[in-house]
């Protein structure tokens, strides 16, 4: 089986990518919803979270409002603490997730989307990465649609997010194949068929 990564900018379309790739028939699991679950009354990253940033991200239903976390993690400079709980456990999921689909499909291709790949220093767990990328303004306008916020308030926002990532051009070095999704979706489509073709092909080559 073929181990890919799928990574990029904020708000460039990894989730849009990483459905297509599905849609041509990889097996695919993006690292947000892991960690939502994970997240969520009843796991120990939800405890480990709450007792590290306090009950005050609590909403009265007992989950945590990931806005205020967010601005807490990223406006108090303490997203490392926050990846320090919530990493390890996503990680863990992701290679238990790797193996049972290794399992049932041995010459198929495995596909984790996540933002922090590189800033984890976790791209040697895969056999290729894939970088996603797209214009700078493009960021900002599909952050203010996607949460409803102005513009000035998107570019603030995404300016505070980026801080705490890899600059786009370093991630587009490290990548064995780069998706550029800042043009037409029939674009990033027939990019997308591209790739998938070729690590169709490599996974089916791949020794064990």
């Amino acid at each position: 089986m073929l181990r890919v990564g799928l990574t990029g900018g904020l708000s460039c379309g990894k989730s849009t990518v990483a459905r297509l790739f599905a849609e041509r028939g990889a097996s695919v699991i993006q690292a947000d919803s892991i960690a939502r679950e994970l997240t969520r009354p009843g796991h120990a990253v939800y405890d480990a979270v709450i007792k590290q940033f306090g009950r005050e991200i609590v909403q009265p239903d007992g989950s945590i409002d990931r806005a205020k976390l967010a601005d807490l993690a990223f406006a108090g400079g303490r997203i490392a603490e926050l990846n320090g709980i919530v990493h390890p456990a996503v990680i863990e999921r992701q290679e238990k997730w790797m193996e049972a689909v290794e399992r049932n499909d041995p010459k198929g291709v495995a596909v984790v989307e996540a933002a922090l790949i590189l800033e984890a220093r976790v791209g040697r767990r895969f056999d290729k990465l894939v970088v996603v990328t797209c214009r700078p303004e493009q960021k900002v306008e599909r952050f203010a649609k996607r949460h409803n916020v102005s513009l000035d308030a998107a570019r603030a926002e995404v300016a505070r997010r980026q801080a705490a990532m890899m600059p786009d051009e370093e991630k587009i070095q490290a990548a064995n194949y780069v998706i550029d999704n800042s043009g037409a979706p029939q674009e990033t489509a027939r990019q997308v068929d591209a790739i998938h073709s070729e690590l169709k092909r490599l996974a089916a080559e791949k020794k064990e």
